[in-house]
């Protein structure tokens, strides 16, 4: 391994034109002269090895005379996968531990293995699995993993999958979300320890993490589900319900408090938190859930839509109308919050023709108007209800041309505020009866699209990625739209063939629509006010206002985000971070909100971006950062 890496930085400082295609032709050459077969050089495994020698063996590290340029090459060239932090963070996605669901969709895997609508075979419940269910043990799991693939996590946006967030007890919502801060906070080598100790006492406890172990485990529940001899609520409490067998025992009721004193260290943390994710059910949304998420440190909020039928919901067992979805998405607009929505195509009920309308009023009516969409095709898998309706013909999948031609249609349809992030779920097509399996599906939609010869305006479409841009070409433009309750201003750094190299979300409220953010928790049974806001937030708390925000005459900057390779903290990497581009979008939104009249804009910072926020003349003003105008 050492011979072929000492080749590789020699070929850098000769200059050579040392690319992917080199590196292979160069990995065959060294397992060809083995002479047994054996593969002792593997590209996945030259960085690791590089990474240790520099961390572990510094004096071996340094007679190798690796310059400064020749060791960002090298990252460079043997950095896999590149695009997981091509969009500007380290993503680092974990998944809450099983938990009785309070909806019944017929769509909705059941895999009582794993939290309600995951299936225990896609990649993040692999991990979650083997790590039971521990968030501390699943940060440090992926940081290792990314590390090791050369990628930067010195900027980490948390992902929180489990069903819906809302439905766990809120001192579980704290203490996990407080054991992810906790993992992040700490120094390489103690978290390294820390996750040491935890393994060794679940194993200790016999708590079972072996897939085929559990396999067995679950294997008659499982079957009783599929039948649909039992629903996932009533077979979780005969298996997750004993406090032996139930995952992540580690748990304890972290005060809000203490979990603000995590936040605190996080700020000045080597690894910090830029977005906290959480996922929940547009029901779920009111006022008091958006005060308890913003206390949590979250800044976006997945919410599965899936449809803006009332029908097609109502006959897919989505307990909700479309009148609550909209609510929703104004709640989480007023409050600052990014949405990214679950929409679906082939649901029961649904035609193609339909969908391309329902999701055609997704992204113009001014009810909607969402900042991020998962766009998938309904597929059937054994543990849904759906089976069922299948079997009575009462449900088919789409053919491909019928699906490829209403998720193109959806691309065309999409605003510019918008992204598009993913078409398709992490299942593998082993748990797929019937539907789409291709992986690729996105790509075959982009062809699709690009033989119909019409412009796309989703964000995704135009990032810069990995190529970085020439700064000094960009242009700032502002995209403004209207919603139900506020004025919207995308501001978009684009370079002259369109693509985007960063963005501002600044949210004009209507004063009239603040009422909905104060009004009373629809889901208290007596009509009484909502919770106030959770102690242990930063900052004030003499705002005035309902219940402490939003507030009359103030704006608010939803999201602040720039593309291209992740830079370190304080460094300025190769893309177009860390060059002012962040900087200059929010003082444009500033002055735009000024001279729309406003005193005030506020800020939905994430924790690890509030001295980044401090530095731009922002202070702490309770859930959010304040700065006057």
């Amino acid at each position: 391994m050492e011979e072929a890496l000492l080749e590789i930085i020699a070929a850098l400082d000769a200059g050579q034109d040392v690319d992917a295609t080199w590196l292979d032709k160069l990995v065959r050459r060294h397992n060809r002269a083995a002479h047994d077969g054996t593969r002792r050089v593997a590209k996945r495994r030259l960085l690791p090895f590089y990474l240790k020698v520099k961390a572990d063996d510094p004096e071996r590290w340094r007679s190798w005379n690796v310059g400064e340029a020749t060791d960002a090459a090298l990252m460079r060239l043997l950095q896999a996968k590149p695009r997981r932090t091509a969009s500007g963070v380290a993503t680092i996605t974990v998944l809450t531990k099983p938990w009785p669901c309070s909806g019944a969709c017929v769509f909705c895997p059941s895999d009582i293995r794993m939290p309600k609508s995951y299936l225990a075979d896609e990649p993040a419940c692999q991990r979650a699995e083997r790590c039971w269910f521990d968030p501390f043990l699943q940060v440090e799991a992926r940081l290792r993993a990314l590390t090791a693939m050369g990628h930067v996590t010195d900027k980490v946006e948390l992902i929180v999958l489990g069903g819906t967030w809302s439905d766990y007890p809120e001192a579980y919502q704290r203490w996990f979300v407080g054991e992810l801060f906790r993992a992040l906070n700490l120094p390489d080598d103690e978290r390294a320890a820390g996750a040491a100790v935890r393994r060794a006492r679940y194993e200790s406890q016999g708590r079972p993490r072996d897939r085929d172990e559990l396999a067995a485990l679950t294997a008659p529940l499982q079957a009783r589900i599929d039948s649909g001899e039992l629903t996932y609520n009533e077979a979780w409490g005969p298996l997750w319900g004993n406090e032996e067998k139930a995952p992540a025992p580690e748990q304890q009721d972290l005060s809000w408090d203490d979990l603000a004193a995590l936040h605190r260290a996080n700020e000045e943390a080597a690894k910090r938190v830029v977005g906290l994710v959480v996922e929940t059910r547009p029901d779920l949304v009111t006022a008091a859930s958006c005060r308890t998420l913003r206390a949590l440190g979250c800044t976006k909020v997945q919410i599965g839509i899936q449809s803006l039928s009332d029908e097609v919901l109502a006959v897919n067992g989505r307990a909700l109308a479309v009148e609550s979805i909209a609510r929703a998405m104004a709640l989480l607009r007023l409050f600052g919050f990014k949405s990214h929505v679950h929409f679906m195509v082939n649901l029961l009920g649904a035609t193609p023709e339909a969908d391309v309308a329902d999701y055609r009023r997704l992204a113009t009516e001014a009810a909607f108007l969402p900042d991020e969409v998962k766009l998938y095709p309904c597929c059937l898998v054994a543990s849904a209800a759906l089976t069922d309706r299948f079997r009575d013909g009462a449900w088919r999948p789409y053919t491909e041309e019928e699906l490829v031609g209403v998720l193109a249609a959806d691309v065309l349809a999409t605003p510019p505020f918008t992204r598009i992030s993913r078409m398709i779920r992490d299942i593998s097509a082993t748990d797929i009866l019937v539907g789409n399996k291709k992986t690729n599906l996105r790509q075959v939609v982009e062809a699709a699209v690009a033989a119909a010869g019409e412009p796309v305006r989703e964000i995704r479409s135009r990032e810069i990625s990995v190529e970085g841009a020439d700064t000094e070409a960009l242009s700032l433009e502002t995209v403004p739209y209207i919603t139900t309750v506020s004025e919207e201003r995308f501001l978009q750094w684009v370079t002259p063939a369109g693509k985007i190299a960063g963005f501002c979300r600044l949210s004009l409220p209507r004063e009239e629509a603040l009422e909905l953010a104060g009004a009373d928790d629809p889901r208290q049974p007596d009509g009484s006010p909502a919770p106030g806001k959770p102690a242990g937030a930063m900052g004030s708390k003499d705002r005035e206002g309902p219940d402490g925000f939003p507030i009359p005459g103030e704006a608010m900057i939803r999201e602040v985000h720039v593309y291209g390779k992740v830079a370190a903290l304080h460094r300025t990497g190769e893309g177009t971070q860390h060059l002012g581009l962040g900087r200059a979008l929010v003082e444009e939104a500033c002055r735009q909100a000024a001279e729309a009249g406003f005193a005030a804009v506020n800020v939905i910072s994430a924790v690890g971006t509030r001295a980044y926020y401090r530095r731009l003349g922002f202070k702490d003003a309770g859930l959010y950062q304040r700065r006057p105008l």
